[in-house]
């Protein structure tokens, strides 16, 4: 058995994992990779394999750089089922489709400005197009958690809730060659105990081979209340005091609906007053609804507040725009408004407009909630940048930023620890995966100290015999 790291090495975004034996291959994630202009050519230069000869590929969850290049496989070749739970199949049909939406729409920007300036060189086509994507949708195979799925006849596997997102996954796979079963674990991203809409992680007792995300492996997260605390003091300084916007650059799936749980339960304490929010994502809104469609996989709390879906405009002033238009028409909102759009790294979508519009204004709030990858204009601005530049102009930074990790999607050293702290025996072999290199090398590190486990930091590429 074979096993190649093909992205998310010593890197956040791109997840790709490779399985190889006698009689089967098969693909854990096919995630785009982000952050960059670097970003497109890893994109296209992603798979040393051909995509014809993959049987079929198994997905942790939707987020764009786990699920992002299902499409482009699909369209060089690759025939087989993607198996993953039957919310991620929901959310796909949004995240994918939205997905190629975006890239042609910026490929017939990119084309209309080269003619006006008369440049020879051919705009570079979309990695997919829409109907691409949409031919992808039909290759998913909805599983629910918990259940044994025999994609072969050599590997039993099983999807167990990660707390990350609606839908997300840890896999655990039982594969089979010859009289010996190995089993492997790939522990996807592992969300935060203790949060709203989704549930805890799963426990899992054991792995021969286990493969464990270190997105914070180098960190802890501020407590819920600390977290809670500064989103009060930012809503409170931005829309009373300084009388300006609050931007918030919020992945479409999972960010924001959290925020949205955040917000209108503080405003239900009386610790904010009646607050006017606007999401300007029509993925959001569809991945929202698909969320109250899927109660069965809420956490308890949730299902009991949270749904409904008309509860929370009981506590704040909502509202979903949908067209053009109308998030044209955000731009003219000077004080008073927190928008949530997308995408959450900043950059593609409607949060490019906001951010061009607000950045050079003192008054105004730009609240960064979710990790950041190298290359993002997200990045920059967490990393203090006092010039940005967004389609092609330049902007000051005059905004206050503010980065509340407390929100974070993902676990924390201390909650990844805990996690693995489950195991009843150390992994005869544990990989460090999906986070950047000094972050990765360094919780390699922290495991093999804390728990004495055999423990690597591969390398994009690194191919291991198991």
């Amino acid at each position: 058995m074979k096993l190649t790291f093909i992205g998310a090495a010593q890197k956040v975004t791109g997840s790709c994992y490779l399985v190889e034996t006698d009689s089967l291959r098969f693909l854990v994630d096919c995630g785009m990779f982000q952050g960059g202009r670097e970003a497109r050519v890893r994109n296209l230069q992603a798979w040393t394999f051909d995509p014809r000869q993959i049987d079929f590929v198994l997905l942790t969850h939707a987020h764009i750089d786990h699920s992002g290049l299902l499409p482009r496989l699909s369209a060089l070749g690759f025939r087989g089922p993607i198996y993953t739970t039957t919310a991620t199949v929901d959310l796909l049909s949004v995240m994918l489709l939205d997905s190629a939406f975006i890239q042609e729409t910026d490929w017939a920007r990119a084309q209309r400005k080269n003619h006006g300036q008369h440049k020879l060189a051919a705009t570079p086509a979309p990695l997919y197009t829409v109907a691409q994507a949409q031919a992808c949708l039909e290759q998913l195979k909805g599983v629910a958690y918990d259940e044994d799925v025999q994609p072969h006849a050599a590997l039993r596997c099983r999807f167990r809730d990660a707390g990350h997102i609606l839908g997300s996954a840890i896999l655990e796979l039982w594969l089979t060659e010859g009289s010996k079963t190995t089993k492997l674990v790939f522990s996807g991203d592992l969300g935060q105990p203790g949060r709203p809409i989704v549930r805890d992680p799963t426990t899992i007792d054991s792995a021969d081979v286990l493969l464990v995300e270190s997105t914070y492996g180098d960190r802890l997260h501020r407590q819920m209340k600390e977290t809670v605390d500064e989103l009060v003091q930012v809503v409170e300084d931005t829309l009373r005091r300084r009388k300006g916007n609050i931007i918030i650059p919020a992945f479409a799936l999972g960010r924001t609906q959290e925020v949205l749980w955040l917000l209108a339960d503080l405003c239900r304490q009386c610790r904010l007053p009646r607050l006017k929010v606007y999401v300007d994502s029509p993925m959001a809104t569809k991945a929202t609804e698909i969320t109250w469609r899927h109660k069965e996989v809420l956490d308890d709390e949730t299902r009991a507040y949270l749904v409904p879906k008309d509860t929370l405009p009981r506590w704040i002033d909502l509202h979903f725009t949908q067209t053009v238009e109308e998030s044209i028409a955000l731009n003219d909102i000077k004080a008073g408004a927190i928008i949530l759009s997308a995408s959450g790294m900043c950059d593609a979508g409607r949060i490019k407009h906001h951010l061009s519009h607000n950045l050079g204004r003192p008054e105004c709030a730009i609240v960064i909630i979710g990790f950041q990858a190298e290359g993002t204009l997200g990045r920059k601005l967490v990393d203090g940048a006092k010039r940005v530049r967004i389609f092609g102009e330049e902007h000051v930074v005059r905004a206050q930023i503010h980065t509340i990790g407390g929100l974070s999607a993902h676990a924390d050293q201390a909650a990844l620890l805990g996690w693995l702290k489950g195991f009843t025996k150390p992994p005869q072999r544990t990989f460090v995966v999906h986070g950047e290199a000094q972050t990765a090398r360094g919780f390699a590190d922290q495991i093999s100290h804390t728990l004495g486990w055999n423990v690597e930091a591969p390398t994009p590429g690194t191919q291991v015999a198991l």
